[in-house]
């Protein structure tokens, strides 16, 4: 079953807690290009698409789209002042120097060591990986929003991944519907469980073990 859309909200409204003012943050397609929605008018944020634009706002109301205002996924988007377009090649150039601070991706698979698996399900054309590779491999931090499970209902955070990698060893957070983990010295952390569900559906959702913050001992 597929998640709804104030749960994907909630899940981008809580990304957006992870990003500092004067940041460069690339979204990835999917829920986490709804984390642009939520920036904080007062956090001075670049927001960075590979097809060539820094300064994504939030998404256009119904009828003000501009076709020629797109992110990478190619749905229109507004702009902040300040924006730049440019060309991809200096787009990709921004990723690979190091100059995004953080991306924000999807995930098919995390492992508990965070290595990241993204772009390919074995049997599934895409046209290729794309940019995900470039942003696991040299963001200087990787946000995973993804559903806690598949549709079949198996684990999303895995022991080891069986997908193809994107990147070993890139994810320090995790964000679901469920739960929030961060990933430290290839160790997996459960952070915080979200209503309504508890530790026991979050443990036997979750294939790969893991440790609890002491925020979790404490109750709430």
């Amino acid at each position: 079953m597929g998640m709804g859309g104030m749960i994907k909200e909630n899940m981008a409204k809580r990304a957006e807690q992870e990003i500092q003012s004067g940041m460069i943050v690339n979204l990835g397609i999917g829920i986490p290009s709804l984390v642009a929605n939520y920036i904080q008018q007062d956090k001075h944020v670049f927001l960075h698409a590979e097809n060539g634009l820094l300064g994504m706002g939030v998404r256009p109301k119904q009828g003000e789209e501009d076709p020629m205002i797109c992110h990478a996924g190619g749905l229109p988007v507004t702009l902040r002042k300040g924006a730049s377009f440019f060309d991809s090649a200096t787009a990709f150039a921004m990723i690979r120097s190091g100059k995004i601070d953080m991306a924000i991706l999807g995930g098919l698979e995390v492992s508990a060591q965070g290595d990241l698996a993204n772009w390919l399900v074995p049997g599934k054309k895409v046209p290729g990986i794309g940019g995900a590779i470039e942003l696991a491999q040299k963001a200087k931090r990787i946000i995973v929003l993804m559903s806690h499970t598949n549709k079949f209902g198996q684990p999303k955070i895995v022991k080891q991944c069986t997908y193809p990698l994107t990147a070993a060893s890139c994810v320090q957070m995790i964000i679901t519907e469920r739960a929030v983990f961060t990933i430290k010295d290839k160790q997996l952390i459960l952070k915080e469980i979200f209503a309504p569900y508890t530790l026991e559906e979050v443990t036997a959702s979750t294939e790969a073990s893991f440790l609890m913050d002491s925020s979790i001992y404490g109750g709430s």
